[in-house]
C-alpha cells in the first residue's frame, strides 16, 4: 500500500507540473499569410501587364529578334518577331500595337504568343515617322500625335508588307492573323477588310468600321473582345454585328462586364474587372487563332 500511495502521488505531482508548463507556454505563431499576387504572378497564362512586361521579356526562354521589312519606297518597318518552341511549322500572328506605338507591353504580349506556340511579329508602325528616320522610341511625347497622322492606306501597306515577310519565314505554316489593342484594335478590323488573304482576325477594345459596305470584302471570321464600361468603343459594335450578319460572315463580340478599355493592359483596375475579362479573353483569342493557323 505505501508503494501504490508512493506511485500515485508521484503521478499527480508530474500531472501538475505539465498542467502549469502548458499553460505558461507561449502560443505558436499563426500561419503567415500569402502575400497578394499581382496580375503579373496571378497567372501565368495571360501576358504580363505594363508595369511587368519588361520584367517578364528579360526571363523569357524564347527566341526574339528584331527585324528590317523593307517598305517599296525604301522604308524599314522595324518589326519584332518571336519564335516559339516546337518541331512543327507555326502560324503567324501579327501583333499591332496601341496608340502608344511599339512598347514593351506590345513585346511582351508577342513573347506570350509565342508562348502559345505562333509566331508573332509585331511591327513598330511608326518606323521613319520619327526624328532623323526613328520609330516610337524616337517620339516621345509626339508619339500619340503622329500615329494620328498615319493614314489607312499606309497602315495597310505597312501591315501588307509585314505579312509578306512573315509568310516567307521558313519556320511559318502559310497561315496568318492580326491581333490588336486599342488604336491596333481598330487598325486590325480595317486589315481584315481590306485584306482578304487574311486567315483571322482579333480586335481588343478597337473601333468597328462605320462604313457598312467595308464589312463585304471580309473573307476571316473576326473576334472582338471589349470593356463593358467602354462606351465610346462598343456603339459601334451593332454596325459590326448587323452587317456581319446580313452577310453570313463571322464576328463574335464578347463583352466582359466592369471592364474598362485597355483592360489587358491595365490589369489591376476596375476593382479587378480588368483582370477578369483578361483572363477570359486571352484564352479565347488563343483558342480562336489555333483553330485557324
Amino acid at each position: 500500500m505505501p508503494t501504490t500511495r508512493i506511485k500515485i502521488a508521484v503521478f499527480l505531482a508530474l500531472v501538475v507540473v505539465a498542467t502549469r508548463a502548458g499553460a505558461q507556454a507561449p502560443p505558436l505563431p499563426a500561419a503567415p499569410k500569402p502575400a497578394p499576387s499581382s496580375p503579373a504572378a496571378a497567372s501565368d497564362a495571360i501576358p504580363p501587364d505594363a508595369d511587368h512586361a519588361k520584367e517578364a521579356l528579360a526571363k523569357s526562354p524564347r527566341h526574339g529578334e528584331w527585324a528590317d521589312v523593307k517598305l517599296p519606297d525604301g522604308t524599314k518597318v522595324v518589326t519584332w518577331v518571336v519564335y516559339p518552341e516546337r518541331k512543327e511549322k507555326a502560324g503567324v500572328v501579327i501583333v499591332i500595337h496601341e496608340i502608344f506605338g511599339l512598347s514593351d507591353w506590345v513585346r511582351g504580349v508577342a513573347d506570350r504568343f509565342a508562348s502559345e506556340g505562333f509566331i508573332a511579329v509585331a511591327p513598330d508602325l511608326l518606323s521613319g515617322m520619327g526624328p532623323n528616320g526613328g520609330g516610337t522610341d524616337s517620339l516621345g511625347e509626339d508619339v500619340t500625335k503622329v500615329i494620328r497622322t498615319l493614314t489607312p492606306e499606309a497602315v495597310t501597306a505597312r501591315l501588307d508588307a509585314v505579312r509578306a515577310y512573315a509568310l516567307g519565314l521558313p519556320a511559318a505554316n502559310g497561315k496568318v492573323g492580326s491581333v490588336g489593342f486599342c488604336w491596333g484594335g481598330t487598325a486590325s478590323f480595317d486589315y481584315v477588310a481590306a485584306q482578304p488573304k487574311l486567315d483571322a482576325a482579333v480586335v481588343f477594345y478597337g473601333t468597328s468600321p462605320t462604313d457598312p459596305g467595308a464589312y463585304a470584302t471580309i473573307k476571316a471570321p473576326v473576334l472582338g473582345h471589349y470593356g463593358g464600361d467602354d462606351a465610346r468603343v462598343n456603339a459601334t459594335i451593332p454596325t459590326a454585328e448587323d452587317a456581319m450578319k446580313k452577310l453570313g460572315k463571322s464576328y463574335t463580340a464578347k463583352v466582359y462586364e466592369g471592364a474598362g478599355h485597355g483592360f489587358l493592359r491595365q490589369q489591376t483596375g476596375r476593382d479587378g474587372a480588368n483582370l477578369k475579362a483578361s483572363q477570359k479573353a486571352w484564352p479565347a483569342t488563343v483558342a480562336f487563332f489555333r483553330e485557324r493557323l
